[in-house]
């Protein structure tokens, strides 16, 4: 079994393992791998990368097949204290060529200036540390072998995994992003943020599909350590849509929010 969510092939090009996989089809990843590896790539983007990323957004254009991806990123708003940067993700589709099948984007911004008052009250309290939760081998399809979420983190829930309805929890990374490589905090924060949908799951697994079509994610400041919380919660409105949001924290508090457009509909 491979010991790493993605292996590089060069340039510019990675081949998904199966830690990557997703719990909607086996032949497709979690969206938190794919966010994960466009964050690292994000950066790394030079010039700027001294300056901390505040919002990233990623658009899952359709499933994203376990087959070999090709990313490439560029600057499309230069600046000294604001620059936007975008990725593409294209799949191997074999004879077809590639597909693109997902995009993104993230705002670098020049950080808020040291001496000036501290106005960091958070909408939330902090969460218990991961020490208090109970650790749980968790995938919304129970009879998932290797996934992301089975096999690609660990898991210490504060809340009953099986609930339906709001959920908190903490994960990190078990297997690392790419091999003999250590994530960063950002990384890891990325790839939590897109289980919301899951950790928060208001209808049964077996009967609904709640697929998110989206992750976006803003920062009040940059994470730290390995640990990532989620307090997440589902709003459903019939006839209307359905999202799922987030609360991210780190083991210092609240680091900002994360939010998935869900694609809802009966099995």
């Amino acid at each position: 079994m491979a010991d790493s969510i993605f292996i590089p092939i060069g340039d510019g090009r990675f081949e998904p393992t199966e830690h990557a996989r997703g719990p909607w089809d086996p032949r497709a990843l979690h969206g938190g791998a794919p966010a994960a590896l466009i964050a690292r790539a994000f950066e790394r983007v030079e010039p700027g990368a001294e300056l901390p990323l505040a919002r990233l957004g990623f658009e899952f254009l359709k499933p994203i097949p376990l087959a070999p991806l090709t990313l490439t990123t560029r600057i499309v708003r230069k600046g000294r204290r604001v620059q936007e940067l975008v990725a593409e993700l294209s799949a191997d589709v074999g004879s077809a060529g590639e597909d693109m099948v997902c995009r993104a984007s993230a705002l670098r911004i020049q950080p808020v200036p040291a001496g000036l008052p501290d106005r960091a009250q958070a909408p939330t309290e902090a969460m218990p540390g991961p020490e208090h939760g109970k650790a749980t081998k968790f995938a919304l399809n129970k009879e998932a072998g290797t996934s992301l979420a089975s096999t690609g983190m660990e898991m210490s829930w504060l809340t009953d995994p099986w609930d339906q309805g709001p959920g908190k929890v903490w994960m990190r990374l078990r297997q690392p992003l790419l091999p003999g490589e250590q994530a960063s905090a950002l990384v890891r924060l990325v790839a939590t943020a897109d289980f919301g949908n899951g950790v928060s799951a208001a209808l049964p697994f077996e009967d609904y599909l709640f697929i998110n079509a989206d992750l976006t994610i803003h920062l009040w400041r940059q994470p730290q350590g390995e640990w990532i919380g989620l307090d997440a919660h589902t709003l459903l409105h019939a006839d209307g849509i359905g999202t799922a949001e987030s609360v991210l924290h780190d083991e210092h508090g609240p680091v900002g929010r994360a939010f998935q457009t869900l694609v809802v509909q009966p099995r």
